[in-house]
């Protein structure tokens, strides 16, 4: 995730749907949904954002999975 602690964006919909996307997905990462990027663990560990009025736990190899449009 290139998106600094804080920032905000809105997500896109992932290209390939496993059961790992799928799963993501049914928590409220959707197409079109606004994000924000609490907080960062250092070397590439999991990141904590903000969706849907919950916060989530993603490790970097899931964020990955999808694409993110900044909002200034």
């Amino acid at each position: 995730c290139h998106m600094p602690a804080g920032g905000l964006g809105i997500l896109s919909a992932p290209e390939n749907c496993d059961a790992q996307v799928l799963r993501l997905c049914e928590m409220g990462m959707t197409d079109g949904t606004q994000i924000k990027v609490i907080r960062k663990a250092p070397l590439g560990g999991p990141l904590e954002i903000f969706v849907r009025g919950t916060r989530l736990c993603l490790r970097l190899s899931e964020a990955k999975m999808f694409q993110v449009m900044a909002v200034s």
